[in-house]
């Protein structure tokens, strides 16, 4: 990997850590709000949907441009959600702008990588790409989790700085300086010698045109098999951020601080096996690793019978260890064969277009049992427990827990399943 690549992974980096702040201060500013409980979920929600509605566009708009430029420009878009938001905007709108951004940006940056990169080379770049994107995950869960925690909220009141922001407008005002990094960082991206298709503006064209990569992509057998999974892994994971938080909260009495850090424990293990997938799995073994799935499944389903913290701990570790050496082989797979069909960023769409589907369909579900199921708030509860469920009520962790893992063990056992089964039918390469 040359410098050029590490500057493309620079620039993603810093977006995303800036992403992953953005969600807990959005998720802070909301809490200070007195915001019902099922609006934590409508807030990712509404970031995710523009994925959908925007996905016959954003691959023509990356493909239509050097991708570093259009990188730059959604950037841009996702700080003025930010500014936004830190201006009175309704949270929820306002990070439905960050996700607009975002859904232009992602076809930019895979079909950057998948363009500047032989296919050779694919699944050790998405390594480091998950690697880095996931590390962005810890360290901006655990940025915004310390500036809108209690610690923070001390430094606030004692210079008194809570006269003129919240401790959640003040983590915005250090997220709009990422995002600048980023964007000096973009300015440094290789311009590619790559055929540029022209934007065509016609809405109708485009999802015409979008339609049918859909279509192609679905009906290969490689792609539709990548595609099902990480559409599986995608959905999971969002809603997996919203569960875990809950868990932490209500099972080990943890602060909304401290929750984060447990969500950070996941994504530094999803970075670990992002890593050991790029290094061990070779592009042409990407499906050897479905098995993976099954096991993070059932792991999720043993949360229940979890109360210490450490095990609590080892056990997030290792559902991330789990979802990160499964998800990198496939992704690379997809990519690959999205661009021998149709070109980087109109398979890069398509590929957000079902994930986000995944997404909103889970995490829609999830706000819909924490909306409609939630019960009182037991005598028992300690008091942190109370403040955090006092407008909203308890989630139901028990339904919520075994629905969620025994829905991912099952679709990956039904997916492996029809792996083997093109294999000896002949369809399909093992």
């Amino acid at each position: 990997m040359d410098r050029g690549f590490f500057i493309i992974l620079g620039a993603q980096f810093l977006s995303a850590l800036a992403d992953n702040a953005l969600f807990i201060a959005a998720l802070a500013l909301l809490r200070e709000q007195s915001a019902p409980e099922w609006h934590l979920s409508m807030l990712l929600w509404s970031f995710t949907v523009s994925y959908v509605v925007l996905a016959p566009f954003a691959g023509s708009f990356a493909d239509s441009m050097h991708k570093g430029r259009a990188m730059m420009i959604c950037n841009g878009i996702k700080m003025l959600g930010c500014i936004g938001m830190l201006c009175g905007a309704p949270p929820i709108v306002a990070y439905a702008l960050v996700g607009f951004g975002a859904a232009a940006y992602s076809p930019a940056k895979y079909g950057l990588i998948t363009e500047y990169l032989p296919h050779e080379k694919l699944v050790e770049a998405n390594g480091w790409l998950e690697g880095a994107t996931v590390g962005a995950i810890i360290f901006g869960t655990v940025l915004g989790g310390v500036l809108v925690g209690d610690r923070a909220s001390d430094w606030y009141d004692q210079f008194a700085a809570s006269d003129f922001m919240s401790p959640a407008q003040f983590a915005m005002c250090a997220i709009i300086g990422l995002y600048l990094c980023a964007a000096w960082l973009n300015v440094y991206i290789p311009r590619l010698k790559v055929h540029l298709k022209p934007l065509h503006l016609d809405p109708v064209f485009l999802v015409k045109e979008f339609w049918w990569c859909a279509r192609r992509l679905w009906r290969d057998p490689q792609g539709q098999l990548s595609l099902g999974v990480t559409t599986l892994f995608w959905g999971a994971g969002a809603t997996m951020r919203l569960v875990v938080l809950s868990w932490a909260i209500i099972w080990l009495d943890y602060s909304m601080e401290h929750a984060t850090r447990l969500i950070a424990v996941v994504a530094f293990g999803t970075a670990f096996g992002a890593i050991l997938a790029g290094r061990f799995v070779a592009l042409k073994n990407a499906f050897s690793v479905l098995p993976a799935g099954i096991l993070m499944g059932v792991s999720v389903m043993s949360m229940l019978f979890v109360h210490s913290p450490l095990v609590a701990a080892i056990l997030m570790f290792i559902v991330g260890a789990l979802s990160g050496w499964f998800v990198v082989p496939l992704n690379a797979m997809l990519q690959h064969r999205g661009h021998m069909l149709m070109g980087a960023g109109h398979s890069i769409a398509v590929q957000n277009f079902n994930e986000n589907i995944g997404i909103l369909v889970m995490v829609g579900i999830h706000a819909l049992l924490v909306r409609f199921l939630s019960g009182p708030i037991p005598p028992h509860a300690t008091a942190l427990v109370r403040d955090q469920f006092a407008v909203s009520g308890m989630p139901p962790m028990h339904v919520i827990i075994v629905g969620f893992g025994l829905f991912v063990a099952l679709v990956m056992v039904w997916i492996t399943l029809r792996f083997r089964r093109g294999v000896r039918d002949g369809i399909m390469h093992d």
